[in-house]
């Protein structure tokens, strides 16, 4: 069995606070669909290019994060994941619907889901009227989730139809950007409250929204099989 990887202290607490929705995204028939190949590939190309609307709005809530910050290590951090997510991730959806024959006029003119909708506008949501951890509790469920899906299919995947998508979060660079915002919201939560963080009722409140971006993100994947 696969050790789950260490994202740091909060996301541990988190992701602990919500087991089953946490095993309904990270296990999803979607992702064993990609794991073992059966996946159809309308199925991931429908979600890829749903994926590619979720991610631009997704890095505008990171840039919001560099608004939220307090000082300039949270603002550099997010920055960087901007600036990944666009020259990066994103480029990679464009790549693979390219050489599937979506080109990337036809890939705009996608219409977003309603699933689509409720996450990305939930997460903008929480980034416009919360603070900086708020907007970090809604933003960790996409990329820890997808760094622990990486992980473990990085590890017992050896060839499939979506090789390519699984080496893009096993990869040493997304699983190190994982490492890397788990420390991030680790700090900004013991600078803004201290050791005690844990156990006052503030808490909860982020182990909610937490645990309402982890079930949105169920909700995607049941939108690419509903495809």
């Amino acid at each position: 069995m696969t050790k789950t990887p260490n994202y740091g202290k909060s996301f541990e607490f988190w992701r602990a606070n919500c087991v089953d929705a946490w095993q309904a995204y990270t296990q999803h028939k979607f992702v064993e669909g990609i794991e073992n190949g059966t996946l159809p590939r309308t199925a991931f190309l429908y979600y890829l290019r749903q994926d590619f609307i979720f991610l631009k709005h997704f890095a505008r809530a990171w840039a919001l994060a560099i608004v939220k910050s307090h000082d300039l290590v949270e603002m550099e951090a997010a920055a960087s994941i901007v600036n990944a997510l666009i020259s990066d991730e994103i480029k990679l959806h464009i790549r693979i619907c390219g050489d599937e024959g979506i080109n990337e006029t036809e890939l705009l003119s996608t219409i977003e889901a309603p699933e689509n909708l409720a996450y990305t506008r939930y997460v903008l949501e929480v980034g416009y009227t919360g603070t900086f951890v708020d907007l970090m509790a809604v933003l960790a469920p996409c990329i820890m989730g997808y760094g622990e899906i990486g992980h473990r299919l990085g590890k017992s995947v050896k060839s499939t139809p979506y090789s390519d998508w699984i080496a893009a979060y096993a990869g040493d660079d997304y699983q190190s950007l994982c490492s890397e915002v788990g420390m991030l919201i680790d700090r900004a939560l013991i600078r803004r409250y201290g050791d005690e963080i844990y156990s006052l009722p503030f808490w909860g409140d982020l182990c909610s929204k937490f645990e309402i971006a982890t079930k949105l993100e169920v909700n995607f994947w049941e939108m690419g099989l509903n495809s």
